[in-house]
């Protein structure tokens, strides 16, 4: 599903990402981990074509296609979502407006008919419940004085709605306690299914004990230095990223 290659990106004169391999294939979820610094939130804006991020060198292949040649609007057209670390408030913009509008264009852009008010709503109504929101999210402006919890909540509602092929949850597990977490978890959890990948992207070990990924990978010193298995979360937990970024520095 997803193919990165060489992927190389200078973000202000500085070079973030050296040479970044990595392969989602459908039907898993894939954790990146890595200090500080590595080009995590990097990579995820990367993916999803935000602003001022751009790659130097390198292919980042969706279903066969170039993400980077495509505009933002059309990567999330084709089933691309990002879960940002800090989720912006738009005053004035309800959350049913702009999502049912989201949601349409989606459908339009595959050549489905568009949801109306009341399948939407009863669409909303499911995904609301099982993240213990009630139906004044609707009618409340996109996270503006939303709690912590209360916006990565949100985050993914709108991801279980618009249903990407592509979700790229960065640092979705920040700030919250352990009873959102695990909201937060199960609405992810929720979401796995055979045609869909997921990248989480987080620098702790106990998201992954509510969403357990298929592989693990390091991103360090710019590009990915060690992959493995759901017990390599539990390794960088007690022994920390020292003796993964000073070895591969030394042989670079």
């Amino acid at each position: 599903m997803l193919e990165i290659h060489g992927l190389h990106a200078t973000i202000d004169g500085k070079e973030i990402l050296k040479g970044l391999d990595l392969i989602l294939p459908a039907g898993e979820v894939h954790a990146i981990m890595g200090p500080n610094g590595a080009g995590k939130s990097t990579l995820s804006y990367l993916l999803s074509g935000r602003e001022g991020y751009t790659a130097t060198s390198g292919e980042i292949l969706f279903k066969g296609q170039n993400l980077l040649d495509m505009d933002t609007h059309e990567r999330a057209q084709a089933g691309v979502f990002l879960a940002f670390q800090y989720p912006v408030e738009i005053p004035g913009v309800a959350n049913s407006i702009f999502l049912k509008a989201a949601v349409n264009a989606q459908r339009q852009a595959r050549g489905e008919t568009p949801l109306d008010a009341m399948e939407f709503l009863k669409r909303a109504r499911v995904s609301l419940k099982a993240l213990d929101m009630d139906d004044s999210f609707l009618t409340r402006p996109i996270n503006v004085g939303f709690s912590g919890g209360e916006k990565k909540r949100n985050e993914i509602f709108q991801m279980q709605m618009l249903a990407p092929a592509l979700a790229i949850l960065d640092e979705t597990d920040s700030g919250l306690d352990i009873d959102a977490l695990k909201l937060v978890a199960r609405g992810v959890n929720d979401m796995r299914d055979a045609g869909r990948g997921m990248l989480v992207i987080t620098h702790y070990q106990r998201l992954l004990d509510h969403i357990v990924p298929d592989r693990i990978h390091v991103l360090a010193n710019g590009r990915i230095e060690k992959s493995g298995g759901k017990e390599l979360a539990l390794e960088l937990e007690a022994s920390g990223y020292g003796e993964i970024t000073s070895a591969n520095q030394s042989v670079a």
